[in-house]
């Protein structure tokens, strides 16, 4: 595990708890939020917590440093299936990786219709 990667782990580590307090977890939750996914090779199930803005039904997750990265990776080409934490409780959605021409990275993300 390089630097990045034990500075990110820990910074996730204080974050994620965080966002699963009562009283904390709305306030971070209006830009924060933690998205469930199963690996495409490993078919673990992963939590992580990331920063997203919103528009209507539709999520945008930017991902710092993606060359250091490989989570968004599950979601390249047609994309996958996410659970998204929201203030409004649990959503499903279909999340999809593309890099810009800038060399960003964003995933967006679908929400299903609430049921």
């Amino acid at each position: 595990m390089n630097t990045f990667q034990r500075v990110a782990k820990a910074v996730n580590t204080v974050v994620f708890p965080l966002l699963r307090l009562p009283g904390v977890g709305p306030l971070l939750g209006k830009g924060m939020t933690v998205i469930s996914y199963t690996g495409r090779k490993s078919g673990k199930t992963f939590e992580l917590p990331v920063s997203y803005s919103r528009t209507g039904e539709s999520l945008r997750v930017g991902v710092a440093a993606p060359d250091k990265k490989n989570w968004w990776r599950n979601f390249e080409g047609a994309g996958g299936d996410v659970t998204v934490t929201l203030p409004e409780g649990p959503r499903s959605g279909h999340a999809v990786a593309a890099r810009d021409d800038k060399g960003r990275i964003w995933v967006t993300i679908e929400l299903v219709a609430a049921a």
